[in-house]
């Protein structure tokens, strides 16, 4: 992870604890993160055990156990890499580093760090509607991208672990 300013983090950080204040917000935000990156990474279904032609609108799905729980994990993972922003920048680096490495056994590709970015931004935006402002897209938009950067340089043997 790189050297983030104040103003960026800080911004990521004021958007995020409006989403904590959403009623199972993990469980919200993850569904759709989740709904929006099977639609738009259609592949990357089979890596998280779900059929290549499982509906991404299909309400029985989405409100399963299995999903939600899912769901609500990778949102977990987020929240914790937002935790160690700023006084423990280098645990999370080394941390991003590690989940690079056991993301080369999946072969996820540099295609889909940017795809669940892009669902991750979509979920907050949608959560929080106008609250979401284009100087805070940008933010998390800057923030996902050195958070996954690490785990692309593995990926591309450009970091040791």
């Amino acid at each position: 992870v790189y050297e983030l300013n104040y103003g960026t983090l800080s911004l990521v950080i004021e958007t995020w604890e409006l989403v904590r204040r959403i009623p199972n917000y993990g469980k919200v935000a993850g569904v759709i993160l989740y709904q929006k990156f099977f639609k738009d990474c259609p592949k990357a279904k089979a890596l998280f055990g779900f059929p290549p032609d499982a509906d991404m609108d299909d309400k029985e799905l989405l409100e399963s156990n299995r999903f939600t729980t899912h769901a609500a994990y990778m949102i977990q993972m987020f929240e914790a890499a937002l935790d160690m922003l700023g006084p423990d920048l280098e645990l999370c680096t080394e941390i991003m580093k590690e989940l690079g490495k056991k993301h080369l056994r999946y072969n996820v590709d540099d295609d889909m760090y940017r795809q669940m970015g892009e669902a991750l931004i979509y979920a907050v935006a949608t959560l929080l509607k106008d609250d979401f402002t284009d100087a805070a897209r940008e933010a998390w938009r800057e923030v996902y991208t050195d958070l996954s950067a690490d785990m692309i340089q593995v990926k591309k043997g450009r970091i040791e672990v």
